[in-house]
C-alpha cells in the first residue's frame, strides 16, 4: 500500500467542496466514484492519481488558504442568505477557492471568525472534544455580582441544555448606566451560548464580540477587516485543536 493514500473523505474535505463529516455522507449515500466504481466504505484510501467524483463533478484539489475575519455586526455566518443579507464571504476579495466560515457569529455578534476550504481543520476546530478557548466581550445591563459569575462556571441549564463558561469577570463597571463589560470564555460554541448565559441570569445583552480563538485575536483589525493566516499560525492552530482534544 502506497504511502501516499489518504482516506476518501480527508481529500474531499481538503478540495473544498465541504466539510469532512458532509463528505462522509456523500460517500454512504453512494454520491462518490473513484475510478468509475462508486465508493460507500468509509476509510477507504485513494492516492493522487485516482480519479474522484462527487455527484459526477471530477474533484480538482484546491490550494488550502486560510483567512482571519473581523466579521461586523449585520452579517451572517454563512456563503449565501435566501433573504439576500450580506454574508461573511462579502467581505474578501473573489477567490478561486470556495472558502466557508468555521463554526458561527450571530447575526448581531461581531468579532473573530474563520474562513478556510481546509475541510479537515474545519472538523477538528468544531468538533465538541476539541475545547478550543473563545474569548467573548458583553455589553449587558446590570452589573453581575461575584455569585452570578461563578452561577455561569458552574453552569446554567437553558432549554435542557448545560451551558458553562470555563471562566467569567467583569472588565468594567458603569454605575450610573448600570451596565457592565463582561468577558466569558467557553469551550463549547453552542447556538446563541453566550447571550442565551447572561439572559438567564437576568443580564440581557447589549452588545456582543469575539475577540479571540485560540491564540488567534482581532489585534490590527477594525470591523470589516481580514487578513490571511500565516503558515505558521495554521500549524499552531491545528496543533492547539489536537491538543485540547487529548486534554
Amino acid at each position: 500500500m502506497s504511502t501516499s493514500e489518504e482516506r476518501l473523505q480527508k481529500v474531499i474535505a481538503q478540495s473544498g467542496v465541504t466539510s469532512r463529516r458532509k463528505a462522509e455522507k456523500l460517500i454512504t449515500d453512494g454520491k462518490v466514484t473513484v475510478n468509475g466504481e462508486t465508493v460507500t466504505t468509509l476509510g477507504s484510501k485513494v492516492n493522487k492519481d485516482d480519479k474522484i467524483e462527487v455527484n459526477g463533478v471530477p474533484l480538482v484539489k484546491e490550494d488550502l488558504v486560510y483567512f482571519l475575519l473581523y466579521k461586523p455586526r449585520g452579517v451572517i455566518s454563512s456563503v449565501q442568505d435566501d433573504k439576500n443579507r450580506k454574508v461573511v464571504t462579502d467581505l474578501i476579495p473573489k477567490l478561486n477557492e470556495r472558502v466557508y466560515p468555521v463554526g458561527r457569529l450571530d447575526y448581531d455578534t461581531s468579532g473573530l471568525i474563520i474562513l478556510t476550504n481546509d475541510g479537515d481543520l474545519a472538523q477538528l476546530l468544531m468538533h465538541p472534544s476539541h475545547e478550543m478557548d473563545k474569548v467573548y466581550v458583553a455589553k449587558v445591563k446590570g452589573i453581575p455580582t461575584k455569585q452570578t459569575l461563578n452561577k455561569l462556571k458552574r453552569g446554567i441549564n437553558s432549554e435542557g441544555e448545560k451551558l458553562t463558561a470555563v471562566d467569567a469577570k467583569i472588565i468594567s463597571a458603569d454605575v450610573k448606566k448600570e451596565t457592565a463589560i463582561v468577558e466569558l470564555t467557553l469551550h463549547e460554541g453552542k447556538n446563541r451560548q453566550v447571550r442565551r448565559m447572561l439572559e438567564a441570569v437576568n443580564h440581557p445583552i447589549l452588545k456582543l464580540k469575539r475577540e479571540r480563538y485560540g491564540f488567534l485575536n482581532l489585534k490590527g483589525l477594525t470591523s470589516g477587516d481580514f487578513r490571511e493566516l500565516t503558515v505558521h499560525e495554521v500549524k499552531q492552530l491545528r496543533a492547539e485543536a489536537i491538543q485540547a482534544k487529548n486534554r
